[in-house]
């Protein structure tokens, strides 16, 4: 019989093991990551370029080259890419963040052969059909209105332009920076950007050596290589910090309220305890900010922070929703519970929760060799090795209440926060 009285035997976590991969480096400049582990014959593979210094004449460039880079070459057409793609029953999709562009394909380990061609033919030749730039320009326009009728956009457009102005980080984006967009400005990024000596390319799943031996020999042979690229900042452009931005909507019933300031990333030896705080403070659904504003005082369905790392920079950011008659005590309450934070030692029971919870979402994140990938990819691009989780693990598991109060002290201060309003004031 099961006994459904006493509860499981709980033990602390006290380590993460993530995969390690095989590393090479193609002598066209490109760098291979090699993770083998499942049992399913599916292979990933994602080549991730940095980002190139961002152009305040050219704003939009990046983006389009990662929404455009699958819409055809000299020899195939877009519709032909997708139907050959699709043929094999595989997946090639780009992706775009701040920092990265990205391609990445999902196929059967038996058809890489057959999809990995296809891929080469992008990186050495995607030439970026005006007819298609115009389809994408048209519909970010569309996209860009309906957005900008939405409080928690305007929001998060101008909380990312208060922190870091016009730069790829913090650029707000309108309707005539798509008018001007040029296919020869996209062309030019392409050419300097999707180089292999720009690129690190993750190759994960049920892999052998014969795999990894062709993946090698494929991209070292049919890649073209280009120039050697320094490093850029995205942010050297960065003029002070606007500390109060209010966009007035009559009509609105609720504010979208976002406040943060400039913080520490990953590669600093405080972080993963200032993620401690973090989540006491409103990093999960149990934190202090949901308990007391939504829970308690009912002003709005969320509220949470959230560190976001970089890699030119990172910031804390506390987001929400209210109705509009309660902006001024949603404000109140945050200072109150960054006040408490500070002057209140926490309790063990309520600090040990939250530990568990951090090292056991970690834990529960590492589902499959995929997963293992992005944990890499996490630490790897900001100059750290894997054992940044037995460094978290360990600092996570040893934090006490006087640590909590010192880093509150040290990386929050509600009158140093920029504050953003958008909603009926």
């Amino acid at each position: 019989m099961l006994n459904r009285i006493d509860p499981p035997v709980f033990h602390p976590i006290e380590r993460v093991n993530i995969l390690s991969p095989e590393s090479m480096e193609l002598s066209n400049g490109a760098k291979l990551f090699v993770f083998s582990a499942g049992d399913q014959d599916l292979i990933r593979v994602q080549w991730v370029f940095n980002n190139r210094g961002f152009q305040i004449d050219k704003p939009l460039a990046h983006a389009a080259l990662s929404a455009n880079l699958m819409e055809g070459t000299t020899k195939h057409s877009s519709a032909i890419i997708a139907e050959s793609i699709d043929y094999y029953g595989a997946f090639l999709y780009p992706e775009f963040s701040y920092d990265h562009t990205a391609l990445s394909l999902i196929t059967l380990g038996k058809h890489l052969n057959k999809v990995l061609p296809i891929v080469v033919d992008i990186l050495n030749d995607a030439n970026f059909p005006q007819e298609e730039l115009d389809t994408y320009c048209r519909n970010s326009k569309q996209s860009l209105k309906i957005a900008l009728k939405k409080n928690d956009s305007v929001a998060r457009r101008e909380f990312n332009n208060a922190l870091f102005g016009d730069t790829l980080y913090g650029f707000k984006a309108g309707e005539e920076d798509y008018n001007n967009l040029q296919r020869t400005d996209v062309i030019e990024l392409f050419r300097q950007q999707i180089n292999p000596s720009n690129c690190s390319i993750f190759l994960s799943g049920k892999v052998d050596n014969a795999m990894t031996d062709y993946v090698f020999r494929t991209l070292e042979k049919d890649w073209k290589k280009g120039d050697k690229l320094e490093p850029e900042s995205r942010i050297k452009n960065l003029n002070g910090i606007t500390k109060e931005v209010v966009v007035q909507k009559d009509k609105a019933l609720q504010t979208a309220v976002r406040l943060g300031n400039i913080s520490i990333g990953r590669s600093h030896p405080d972080f993963p305890s200032l993620q401690v705080v973090n989540a006491l403070f409103g990093g999960f659904f149990g934190s202090r900010l949901m308990a007391n504003i939504r829970e308690d005082k009912g002003y709005t369905y969320g509220i949470g922070s959230h560190l976001v790392s970089l890699s030119d920079a990172a910031y804390l950011t506390v987001a929400t929703e209210v109705g509009a008659e309660f902006t001024s005590q949603t404000l109140t309450e945050v200072e109150y519970e960054i006040d408490r934070l500070k002057n209140e030692p926490v309790s063990n029971e309520e600090l040990a929760l939250v530990k568990n919870y951090l090292l056991g979402s970690l834990l529960g994140s590492l589902q499959d060799v995929f997963s293992h990938v992005d944990k890499f990819r996490q630490v790897y691009y900001s100059g750290l090795s894997l054992d940044y989780y037995d460094y978290y693990t360990q600092q996570v598991n040893q934090m006490i209440p006087e640590d909590v109060q010192r880093l509150a002290n040290k990386y929050l201060d509600f009158s140093q926060m920029t504050k953003v309003l958008v909603g009926k004031i």
